[in-house]
């Protein structure tokens, strides 16, 4: 999209508000709110903010930064209009108050990582599959964990009103460009899943960006409180983020697909395979951010939490898809939606290419129930578990060089920092678990 264009679609649609929008290292969504006086300035990477006042970002001497917008995300809100009045946003790259890309800012990063793999003669496609959760609110509007249904996997119940939620969701993805492909209940009570189609690996990233935010308004005016959260209540399945992603050519064809190799796979997906699965502890931090992602990273509620591979085997962490051609792709089925898209696919491509570049041979595919295997039958197959807390998995970050690599010095440095803090918050903290436990009897 051309500034020309931008100004045009504002000026047929009465845009009146406009909101740039940017992202720090922890996946939380940013934005400056501006007036339309200011949208020249704001088209031409003039507006300046405080850095040093975002998690993870510069120190007070260094706090002046830029927002650099990408013409290409700007989009009018369709649940934002008044009276014939309306708002837009448009996504912005962090630059530096010299001018240059801030290496702080995550979706500069994933473009760094975009480029090296371009300089292999790939680009990455992705497709992301974000499960969430509708909670109705208490009478005072504290949040609760209360489901407004008490249906199941596919399931229509006549009572969910969940069901006009998720409706309006989809009105609303569709109004903004969004090519919806399917939307269903998930397994569990009040869980649901709304697909939309593959892009390339940074307007993936865009978009399950602005997917969570707009399930999380619509859900709002529906009295709803919609949440990523990977496992919010014990005891039922939560929700996971499964990555769908491919290497391209530069001349467009996919670089996974071979008619003639072994279940239709190309010696470049096996070695993407083998590097997702060499590095899988080490990014594991990144795609499941929080010490609840590991409540999640359980046995028994469909999950994977063991680093294997299948072409069909959904206990594996990754799965191979049915579909071949252009769709021939991997389904990393270990992230939970509460990453950072732009540092999880990042390190994601990052592993794989270790693989593409370095020629790794996979390992077997594993076709069993890997839940069902003792641990004696998993390790003569060699297929180790993901970690099971936050603390091994930033260990496990540290320890492997892909971490650095894909996050830059800046964003893996601020990363683990912050989220040792968040460790230690858990660690310290008393749990209700401990009081209902502990207490009578001691």
């Amino acid at each position: 999209m051309t500034r020309e264009e931008i100004m045009k679609i504002i000026e047929e649609q009465n845009v009146n508000f406009f909101r740039l929008q940017f992202v720090d290292i922890f996946g939380f969504m940013k934005n400056v709110a501006l007036p339309i006086s200011q949208i020249k300035k704001a088209l031409d990477g003039q507006m300046m903010f405080d850095g040093s006042s975002i998690d993870g970002f510069v120190r007070i001497n260094e706090s002046d930064m830029y927002l650099k917008p990408d013409f290409d995300t700007f989009v009018v809100l369709p649940w934002r209009s008044r009276e014939g009045v309306n708002a837009a946003r448009i996504i912005c790259d962090v630059y530096k108050a010299d001018g240059t890309p801030f290496e702080g800012c995550p979706r500069v990063n994933l473009k760094r990582v975009l480029a090296e793999a371009k300089a292999l003669g790939y680009t990455m496609n992705v497709g992301t599959e974000c499960e969430f959760f509708l909670f109705q609110k208490e009478e005072d509007g504290s949040l609760s964990t209360r489901t407004n249904d008490v249906a199941g996997y596919f399931d229509v119940d006549p009572d969910d009103t969940g069901i006009n939620c998720r409706r309006e969701i989809i009105d609303t993805l569709e109004a903004m460009n969004f090519e919806v492909e399917a939307s269903h209940h998930e397994v569990a009570e009040g869980q649901h899943e709304i697909n939309f189609k593959y892009a390339d690996a940074l307007t993936a990233a865009d978009n399950t960006l602005t997917f969570k935010w707009v399930v999380r308004s619509i859900a709002a005016r529906h009295g709803f409180h919609a949440t990523f959260m990977p496992k919010p209540v014990f005891g039922i399945n939560g929700s996971g983020m499964h990555t769908n992603q491919s290497l391209f050519t530069q001349d467009g064809r996919n670089a996974f697909f071979d008619e003639n190799g072994p279940l239709q796979l190309s010696k470049t997906a096996y070695h993407y395979i083998a590097g997702i699965v060499k590095n899988a502890r080490g990014f594991t931090a990144v795609t499941n951010p929080l010490v609840n992602s590991y409540k999640r990273l359980v046995a028994g509620y469909e999950a994977p939490v063991y680093v294997a591979w299948s072409a069909s085997n959904r206990s594996a962490m990754i799965r191979i898809p049915a579909s071949r051609g252009l769709s021939t792709r991997t389904e990393v089925r270990c992230p939970d939606p509460a990453c950072n898209p732009y540092l999880a696919l990042a390190i994601m491509l990052k592993a794989g290419l270790d693989g593409v570049v370095n020629q790794l041979e996979a390992p077997p595919a594993v076709n069993v129930d890997i839940f069902e295997m003792t641990k004696a039958e998993m390790d003569a197959e060699g297929i180790a578990c993901l970690p099971a807390s936050l603390k091994e998995a930033l260990e496990a970050l540290q320890e492997n060089p892909i971490g650095k690599e894909a996050l830059g010095n800046h964003i893996f440095n601020k990363y683990i920092e912050g989220k040792e803090k968040e460790w230690d918050a858990f660690r310290m903290a008393v749990t209700d678990w401990e009081v209902k436990t502990y207490m009578k009897n001691y």
